[in-house]
């Protein structure tokens, strides 16, 4: 049998069955990246003979009947991850050679629970872009077309589940990160509610690995099925045991519904800031009709639904004020100097950008204030609906773009061009607010590329968009391998 395409709960079972051992798996994973991934470039760091050494440890653990969840089963790492004894760059030159002196929090626990770790997967420049690129390890291509961006930032994790690289992946997510990469890709991610998956260790080099709560982002699962994500996600939930996990222990309430005819959703399509391009759009009405037939009550507009509009404009705040946190003060400096000189009647996202990153505290605590108004309109949202089904991003995964100034970057939305980062609007409707967020597969666009949507659900309510996207995976298929 090929043994890379299973899913980690195949794998599982088979391991316990003893019809394969993790010896083999880790070997057939190994041989196939090396015969692969010249043509992709997903895996930037292997770490082959440790995995060769984890696999066969897993192996005598299970002779002598331990069983853990993810017990001999190959996955990979996203390079942004501490991993004692591997580089950790985040593809900055500088810090190519940086060595972390212990795991990250998330690498132990996936070793906790039995996992062979083959390798860290490739990142773009500091995680800053919707591709993956960087001048240490070069460009991670998309599996479906070697022309085309993996996604960005967890872009190498996504592109080697889709080649059959390991069975799971951990990524992260700012702007996108863990969904973009997903819907490009085809394969499943997770975005966890903010604050329910420990960080530490997920951290820029050389700062040291504090137990820190960062805003906006987080850390999640990837994986080629709905119910692989649950699994990858029960491993990585919990607080960080240095600072609240002291005294507390995460209990995840169950899905608000077993069954799609139960679930109420909230279909959105359009976003007033930015077109939805046509093969994103058949792929929402996809989903949208497999949720009617399956007898979910579904919507496309409610009063509920928080303003869109500001929404977008509090994301691009929270989010670009804080990229300029180590910049140099003259940088700053000359930052307020340009926001100052913009007109007041430009409202365009480009210019909230540029104020955003002129903020002080001040501006901060208010649009911060202003966030805690959009989580209170989305509690009264969730009353009345369980999960709210989204785009990404407007498009399928674009052609490689490496203008060294994104700003000059444009993103084609059926022909007509947008500024780069304006497609980040849809990303922020689950982020600004910390919510969970299922990307799922929803299809092929008219050229053979993926496309994909999200699910987004209540607060620490994860186990319900996971659900419905595990539910949606029966009625309309999930992955398929690229040919």
């Amino acid at each position: 049998m090929e043994w890379n395409f299973p899913t980690a709960e195949e794998l599982a079972a088979a391991l316990r069955a003893g019809e394969v051992t993790s010896a083999e798996l880790t070997d057939e994973a190994i041989a196939r990246i090396e015969r692969d991934d010249k043509a992709i470039n997903a895996i930037c760091v292997p770490d082959f003979d440790r995995a060769r050494a984890a696999a066969r440890d897993a192996d005598q653990a299970r002779a002598r009947g331990e069983d853990r969840p993810l017990l001999g089963i190959p996955v990979t790492v996203k390079e942004s991850y501490n991993i004692a004894g591997l580089p950790t760059s985040w593809g900055m030159p500088l810090h190519r050679n940086y060595m972390p002196a212990e795991d990250a929090v998330q690498v132990s626990r996936l070793k906790a629970a039995g996992a062979v770790v083959l390798g860290k997967t490739n990142v773009p420049l500091g995680l800053q872009d919707v591709q993956t690129f960087n001048e240490i390890h070069g460009t991670t291509n998309n599996p479906w077309n070697h022309g085309r961006t993996p996604g960005g930032s967890s872009g190498g994790s996504a592109a080697a589940l889709a080649s059959g690289f390991g069975a799971l992946s951990i990524g992260s997510d700012l702007a996108g990160s863990l969904r973009t990469p997903a819907h490009f890709c085809g394969v499943y991610a997770h975005k966890p509610t903010l604050g329910l998956a420990a960080t530490r260790g997920m951290v820029p080099p050389p700062a040291p690995a504090l137990p820190a709560d960062p805003d906006l982002a987080v850390v999640g699962p990837m994986a080629r099925t709905a119910r692989d994500l649950t699994l990858l996600l029960d491993v990585m939930a919990g607080p960080d045991p240095l600072t609240l996990g002291v005294a507390h222990d995460v209990t995840l309430p169950p899905a608000r519904h077993e069954r799609l005819c139960d679930f109420r959703v909230l279909v959105l399509d359009e976003h007033p800031l930015i077109p939805t391009g046509s093969a994103v759009r058949v792929g929402v009405n996809r989903v949208a009709d497999a949720l009617v037939d399956g007898g979910a009550r579904v919507e496309r507009h409610s009063p509920l639904l928080p303003d869109l509009t500001e929404a977008a404009l509090l994301y691009t705040q929270l989010l670009f004020s804080s990229s300029v946190a180590r910049f140099p003060v003259e940088t700053y400096e000359q930052l307020r100097t340009r926001a100052a000189g913009l007109s007041a009647d430009d409202l365009s996202l480009d210019a909230a950008r540029l104020r955003a990153m002129a903020f002080n505290h001040l501006d901060w605590i208010e649009a911060n204030n202003r966030r805690e108004l959009h989580r209170h309109d989305w509690r009264q949202l969730f009353a009345e609906f369980d999960a709210v089904m989204c785009p990404i991003t407007p498009t399928p995964a674009f052609p490689h773009d490496h203008n060294p100034d994104p700003r000059q970057r444009r993103i084609d939305i059926d022909g007509v061009a947008y500024p780069y980062f304006d497609q980040l609007v849809w990303a922020g409707v689950a982020t600004m607010p910390g919510l969970p967020a299922t990307a799922v597969p929803a299809g092929r666009s008219p050229e053979g590329l993926p496309v994909g949507v999200q699910l987004i659900g209540p607060m620490f309510e994860d186990r319900t968009p996971l659900r419905l996207a595990e539910l949606l995976e029966q009625r309309i298929g999930g992955f398929q391998a690229p040919k």
